[in-house]
């Protein structure tokens, strides 16, 4: 049997997440597939994929928001197959970003300028879709540093839009 890998937190900011990887067996492991979940305004699950090589690692995580729950999971690829899953959960620290003020106006039938208030320096992300489920499950999306952008959208279409 195969068992599960163990993940530590080593440190976590407002900003990363460092964790470690390890196996408690004599298995040789060629690395893990590691998911980053965590949950968009309610609406939006996002996930960033690592795929790392060798047995052991230890990984730090940027960019991410403060005072944000993540889950991570993980399993190890070893010689004898894929073992199962390992979970821990870990909220990183400081105050999280008030969310954007959006406003979504049309430009004509297939253009859409958005505009929203927040911080400089971000990175922000939009999303639309033409349902709440679309928008929960594949929005099509954007990312932008400044705090406007034209979006292209089909004709005769309501959208939903999310910053």
């Amino acid at each position: 049997v195969i068992p599960p890998p163990v993940i530590r937190i080593e440190s976590y900011s407002e900003d990363s997440i460092s964790f470690s990887l390890k196996m408690t067996t004599n298995i040789k492991v060629s690395g893990y597939v590691v998911n980053i979940y965590w949950t968009f305004d309610t609406h939006r699950q996002e996930k960033r994929t690592l795929i790392i090589e060798g047995e052991k690692s230890i990984q730090k995580v940027a960019n991410l928001t403060a005072h944000t729950p993540y889950e991570i999971s993980a399993w190890a690829r070893t010689e004898l197959g894929d073992s199962p899953l390992s979970f821990v959960h870990v909220v990183t620290s400081g105050t999280r970003p008030a969310s954007p003020s959006l406003k979504a106006k049309a430009v004509n039938q297939t253009a859409v300028e958005c505009s929203w208030t927040g911080p400089r320096n971000v990175v922000y992300g939009i999303f639309y879709a033409t349902s709440f489920l679309e928008l929960y499950r594949s929005p099509h999306n954007t990312t932008t540093t400044s705090h406007n952008m034209t979006v292209l959208v089909q004709r005769d279409e309501q959208y939903l839009f999310l910053v």
